[in-house]
């Protein structure tokens, strides 16, 4: 889709970086030592933790692709609010107390806690970086999504953009900055979430009759884009869209409704017809590929119910492997939240278990409010006739586009600082793992609070140039679905570590390095030998895959539990090694 840049986009999203940046650099002067850098001195207050905890789980996942896959497909989407919503009640009675309790900069150091290993700081470590990279991809290809409309830019530019920016951030300030950039964006984001929802209900439902009966978008491999034939475009002679995602037909045939009440919303999306967009795509004799975008009419009561997305067709198919699929996924979503690096050092800013488990109360308010808005953004913006069919994780942003150019540009804004906390955590807990435990593993002397904050600033711009490299590479895939395969990754490896340290006294060192090694390859193997990752990322069949569904968590969580089981009965007399 071609994109024409807003000029009060563009002022504030600078505005937003240079309060950002600033924040940075003014609060990098408090952070000279280790215990700042990592985490803030744990001298944060609960309250402004809690909400900290929303705007570093709120990421581009939770903006872009929930917003975009509720738009593209309905109720379906809602679900991965739902898992990722699960999933702190895990964090709030499983791991905020203990996690507070045993450590002190790194979820490595939960681990190891009683064992004092090197084996386990460098499992736990590496496990970290690789949790951490995996969730870093959705977030840098949510940022090239944002900054094309704002800025005019292509994705990669958006990309190395929000890595540099980030980078900057991180290096200058740790935690502190960190932490404070992540209260600032969390709060903004669901004051304006919840605003943008009361103008959803606010304009109600309008049926569009002066559509046209028909049209279609084709987008070439080469990047090409057609309407119905001809060259998109705003020159002479060059087709233009009609605005796509609107309402065909209301209940007794009336044209509008007039505002809404919050529940009166779904039920009268649930009588009327949606015209949605299907795909499908065609390879040519030469490899290139072209797919065709057109709309379909779509039952709102079919919009509705779940099971209708492919990837959760689980729901309904008789087929047991597509139920499997989707099992798996709602497991990972569910134990994945628990294990995340960079959500876990979060509980070691505060000063202690009290203040933890209060924390966690509060960023599951936020969290759980900001999901329930994403259902009326996702299907408001299905009905604004300001869809991008071509990508999904545009739908919240020109949603606040067709309300008004000045709310376009605060959401957008938003949405970017919030791709930058996100990262900002997960580069910072990438530092950690390494500065703090893979060097410290192989270093005979104890590094000093300068050195320790010297190797995680090196750290912090190598992990943002992966990020970024990996962020343009991996930009088809919609962003909700990247962070799936992250959460994966996460509760195979880190959490049947975490609960069985917590609640079996037989756990050994040597169970809790394999279980963590045996977890994070095993799922890092299946989501590489997927049917999603031969067609998006390999360009090959995804007949081909050599494994049966895609969502590995319902096979490697449990192997992780089993690993670290078996391995602890057959080392328990050596435990004291």
């Amino acid at each position: 889709m071609i994109y024409t840049p807003s000029t009060v986009a563009v002022v504030f999203f600078f505005l937003f970086v240079a309060v950002t940046l600033g924040l940075s650099f003014y609060l990098g002067s408090r952070a000279k030592s280790s215990q700042g850098y990592f985490a803030a001195h744990g001298q944060i207050p609960w309250f402004v933790n809690g909400v900290a905890f929303a705007g570093d789980y709120l990421s581009a996942a939770s903006f872009l692709g929930i917003c975009g896959m509720i738009a593209f497909y309905g109720y379906d989407g809602f679900l991965y609010s739902i898992g990722y919503l699960a999933g702190w009640i895990v964090a709030l009675f499983v791991v905020a107390e203990p996690m507070k309790r045993l450590g002190k900069f790194t979820f490595a150091d939960a681990l190891n806690s009683r064992f004092q290993s090197r084996g386990i700081k460098l499992a736990a470590g590496v496990s970290t970086l690789v949790v951490s990279i995996f969730y870093l991809i959705p977030q840098m290809v949510g940022a090239g999504v944002l900054v094309q409309p704002l800025l005019g830019l292509p994705h990669w530019a958006g990309v190395v953009i929000v890595g540099a920016t980030v980078i900057v951030i991180v290096v200058t300030a740790g935690m502190v900055s960190t932490t404070w950039v992540q209260f600032f964006k969390g709060s903004l984001l669901v004051i304006f979430s919840a605003v943008l929802t009361v103008m959803i209900l606010e304009r109600g439902f309008e049926v569009e009759s002066d559509r046209p009966d028909s049209q279609s978008v084709t987008v070439t491999s080469d990047g090409k884009t057609l309407v119905n034939g001809l060259p998109m475009g705003s020159s002479p002679g060059e087709a233009s869209l009609a605005p796509v995602g609107h309402i065909s037909k209301l209940p007794g045939d009336i044209t509008s409704t007039g505002p809404l009440g919050p529940l009166e919303f779904f039920s009268t999306l649930q009588e009327s017809e949606v015209v949605l967009w299907g795909s499908e795509t065609s390879v040519g004799d030469d490899g290139s590929t072209t797919t065709v975008y057109s709309p379909k009419p779509t039952l709102g009561s079919q919009i509705l119910r779940p099971g209708e997305h492919p990837r959760f067709k689980g729901i309904r198919s008789d087929n047991f492997t597509d139920k499997l699929n989707f099992l798996s996924l709602m497991l990972a979503l569910f134990c994945g939240t628990a294990s995340l690096p960079h959500i876990l050092i979060r509980y070691y800013t505060v000063k202690d278990e009290a203040a933890a488990r209060k924390s966690t109360i509060v960023g599951i308010g936020c969290i759980g409010f900001f999901y329930v808005l994403t259902l009326y953004m996702g299907l408001g913006a299905m009905t604004s006739g300001s869809m991008d069919v071509t990508n999904s994780n545009m739908a919240a942003p020109l949603l606040a586009r067709s309300m008004s150019e000045l709310l376009f540009a605060i959401i957008s804004a938003i949405a970017f600082t919030t791709v930058l906390g996100t990262v900002s955590g997960l580069i910072l807990a990438s530092a950690g793992a390494v500065a703090h435990d893979l060097v410290a593993s192989f270093s005979e002397n104890e590094l000093s609070d300068y050195e320790q904050v010297r190797i995680a600033k090196i750290s912090s711009v190598v992990v943002g140039a992966i990020a970024i490299v990996l962020g343009i590479v991996f930009k088809e895939l919609n962003v909700s679905y990247l962070v799936g395969w992250a959460f994966s990754v996460a509760a195979s490896a880190n959490l049947p570590a975490l609960v069985m340290l917590l609640f079996w006294k037989g756990t050994t060192r040597q169970g809790i390095i394999a279980a963590v090694v045996v977890g994070m390859t095993s799922s890092l193997a299946w989501i590489l030998l997927s049917a999603d990752t031969f067609a998006k990322v390999y360009g090959l069949p995804a007949e081909n895959a050599l494994v049966p569904f895609s969502q590995p968590g319902i096979v490697t969580i449990p192997l992780g539990f089993v690993t670290l089981v078996v391995v602890s009965l057959m080392t328990r007399s050596r435990s004291a090694v």
